[in-house]
């Protein structure tokens, strides 16, 4: 109930209204209001105008019912959409209605077995009303009151028929927990063991849900089709307008007018073995300046994609609704057509490409003295890869590498020396993070997976891209542009409190207090290192950092330790980088390409927007990752491995194996000696009666016992370390009380399966 507001009956002011809200938060509308300030009839039209106006500032959210809440906290019952599990096995929600820059807050249903029963089949992809209670920074509980009614989204699944004849899709999602039954004439032209796209239909509440195919997809024997599925899922675009392929193919080669010419200059590219686009060169010497002994001038080029892609054409249409490029194993989605970035936007050894270039000055300690932003014409000394740049820095040479090993990359090298000195006294966070690469055999299929190596001439580039990302930033702070930024905001207090009891469990000590710094991490990082527990450490510190966006406010980059920064070295496959550089062609007055003035009206959505394909596309590559992981994989069920523990819930263990860095999941079913319980403050499973831990980190040996490139699922046990799995099966007794019948939708539905 409303608290009561002791008034004249006085029409209140606007701050007036927001602390009688706050005060009530969810339990209020216009009537309640009305009533607490005891205001009439004649009143109350001016008050609806209050209202009005506090909601269009933002400053007043209305949830369902017409009841109210202060900016960016949430009415008692609201609607939410789920939109994912998570690896407790909870469904996560996000408010349908959320106006703010802020990142949504995580709205957290635990379902009993009662709420299932209740409510049906309800999962990721619903919309229910929600009665929710603050738990937390940001973080709300939930319980489900009613899932609404709404058309359900076409379904990627495996065509199969079964021994009794009877048509079955099994989706391809393992958060969905149920197939669906195909009649014959909803086959269309699908063939069993076909990836289809299916319509679910409606009337059917009893038994398997129906569909009906719409679209054949691919064979799932077919490699390709294992990319094909994350394209689908996420909605990756994958066909350019043809109005933006015309732009595309009439695209002609610049000539060199008005811009600088650096022709002459030995720049270099510098990518991967298997580079699918080259948008950037480098070149270093050492300054001439008398006044700067033992300084050096650096050149960062970039391919100015700006002057092919103008604002409001069909090319800048297509490539902000893509965002960026998103990389699979066995091809890339590009943010442009091929025409330009395979082309005329990759800068080609020997062709001469438009470039946006940036001028550099370093002092001898390698701190930025001063820049220059030009548009130029550049061409291509060599293009050479990371591993054969360093082999000739080794003494290694190619045929290639020799050639400009003295003149280029010796002095490439000696100025980023001085900039390591500067790096390492900034101290950015230093995290390591193995990554995994994969190769592919002629057929398609994985022939290997192997860590991916980190050599020093990818920091080498990786410091020349930062700072010229710095100078972009700076550059348009100083002409008073727009500036797309990318920020990286300093880790919540909730993650930093988990995360220094976590690390007290170890014995290492996180700095207590306000302002933590990179340099504190890297004081505990530095400390594991060489130890026992130096990899479980980055992991959980890694974990512990917030996820980087764009946006027009600066912020900083927490993790780079540096005041302001922007994305400028790679616009062939990010259109933040286009957005900065059309930026500084505008502050710069470089051109009629600029960024135009309704571009930043709107920098604030095309922010969100981007921030949130740029997820889209990583969820899309782990997702194809897993896939064809697990493809390999399959050739592997009954093999055990040596492991460790990457995830502990309620349900069990998720393991990544050490050889090649696949992760699977663990049942806690499947611990069989003991009954388990979840400790979430130490991320650990103990057993109730003989204590043994499994605990985040741990060193485990493994079997594969299901590998599903279906869904991307793996399905290990744990046939040593510290505990042991017998015979009979093991219960659950997790903070939840829940049971094995109660284990993650993919598991359950794995299971069925295998009977």
């Amino acid at each position: 109930m409303a608290k009561k507001k002791k008034t004249s009956g006085q029409l209140p002011s606007k701050q007036d209204i927001l602390n009688f809200v706050a005060e009530n938060p969810g339990k209020v509308g216009k009537r309640e209001i009305a009533r607490a300030f005891n205001l009439g009839p004649a009143d109350r039209i001016a008050l609806k105008g209050l209202l009005k106006e506090l909601k269009a500032g933002g400053d007043l959210r209305q949830g369902h019912g017409k009841r109210m809440a202060p900016k960016d906290q949430l009415p008692e019952v609201c609607l939410v959409d789920l939109v994912r599990i998570d690896r407790d096995g909870d469904l996560i929600g996000r408010p349908v209605e959320w106006e703010s820059k802020d990142e949504p807050p995580r709205i957290v249903f635990a379902l009993s077995n009662r709420a299932r029963r209740e409510l049906g089949d309800v999962g990721v992809g619903d919309r229910v009303l929600a009665r929710i209670q603050p738990a937390g920074r940001n973080r709300y509980r939930a319980r489900v009151m009613k899932r609404l009614e709404r058309e359900e989204q076409p379904v990627l699944g495996l065509f199969s028929i079964n021994e009794n004849g009877e048509a079955r899709l099994v989706p391809t999602d393992k958060k969905v927990r149920h197939e669906y039954a195909i009649a014959p004439e909803h086959y269309g032209d699908a063939k069993p063991g076909q990836f289809v796209v299916a319509q679910p239909l409606a009337g059917r509440r009893f038994g398997l849900k129906a569909a009906r195919i719409t679209e054949v997809v691919g064979s799932a024997s077919d490699p390709k089709a294992l990319s094909l599925i994350p394209i689908f899922t996420f909605g990756i675009p994958t066909r350019f307008a043809d109005a933006a392929l015309k732009e595309a193919e009439k695209a002609k080669p610049v000539q060199l007018g008005r811009r600088e010419d650096l022709r002459k200059i030995p720049l270099i590219t510098i990518d991967p073995e298997d580079a699918r686009d080259h948008d950037d060169a480098v070149f270093a010497e050492p300054d001439d300046d008398p006044d700067n002994k033992g300084g050096w001038h650096a050149i960062v080029a970039i391919a100015d994609v700006a002057h092919y892609v103008r604002p409001g054409s069909a090319l800048d249409h297509d490539a902000r609704t893509r965002g960026n490029s998103t990389y699979f194993p066995d091809r890339v989605v590009p943010m442009l057509p091929e025409a330009l970035s395979a082309d005329l936007c990759s800068l080609v050894e020997g062709k001469d490409r438009a470039c946006f270039a940036v001028h550099l000055w370093f002092d001898a300690e390698g701190n930025k003295r001063r820049h220059k932003f030009v548009r130029g014409l550049m061409r291509c000394a060599a293009g050479l890869n990371y591993r054969q740049v360093q082999q000739a820095i080794d003494g290694y040479p190619d045929q290639i590498a020799a050639e400009f090993l003295e003149p280029v990359l010796k002095p490439l090298y000696a100025c980023h020396a001085a900039l390591n000195a500067a790096r390492a006294a900034r101290q950015p966070l230093a995290i390591t993070a193995p990554e995994r690469r994969v190769f592919l055999g002629k057929d398609g299929h994985i022939a290997a997976i192997k860590p991916r190596e980190h050599l020093l001439s990818h920091q080498v580039i990786e410091d020349f891209m930062i700072m010229a990302n710095v100078a972009a930033a700076e550059e348009l702070e100083r002409r008073n542009q727009p500036c797309m930024y990318r920020v990286h905001e300093p880790p919540s207090e909730e993650k930093i409190d988990s995360l220094r009891k976590f690390l007290a469990s170890l014995d290492y000590r996180l700095a207590k207090g306000q302002g933590l710094r990179p340099m504190h991490f890297n004081a505990i990082l530095e400390k594991a290192r060489g130890s026992e527990h130096e990899r479980l450490v980055n992991e959980v510190v890694l974990r512990s950092q917030m996820q980087a966006y764009y946006t027009p406010d600066n912020h900083g980059h927490f993790g780079l330790n540096l005041p302001r920064y922007a994305h400028f070295t790679s616009p062939i496959r990010r259109y933040a980088d286009l957005l900065v550089h059309r930026a500084l062609i505008r502050g710069l007055k470089l051109g009629d390409d600029g960024l135009p003035p309704e571009d930043v009206e709107n920098f604030e959505q095309i922010a969100e927007h981007i921030s949130l394909t740029e997820r889209r596309s990583m969820q899309a590559e782990r997702d194809a990752l897993d896939r064809f992981v697990a493809a390999y994989m399959m050739e592997h069920v009954g093999a055990t491995f040596e492991a460790r523990i990457a995830g502990v819930t309620r349900f069990g263990l998720f393991v990544e194996l050490d050889e090649n860095g696949a992760s699977g999941f663990v049942p806690i079913s499947t611990l069989a000696d003991d009954f388990y319980a979840h400790d979430e403050a130490h991320r650990t499973l103990v057993g109730k009666r003989t204590r043994k831990r499994y605990r985040l980190g741990d060193a485990v040996t493994v079997r594969l016992e299901e590998a599903t490139p279906v869904t991307g699922g793996m399905r290990f046990e744990i046939v040593s370390g510290e505990g042991r799995g017998l015979k009979h099966r093991g219960r659950a007794v997790a903070t939840a009380k829940k049971t094995p019948t109660n284990r993650p939708g993919w598991a359950k539905h794995r299971s069925r399966k295998k009977k």
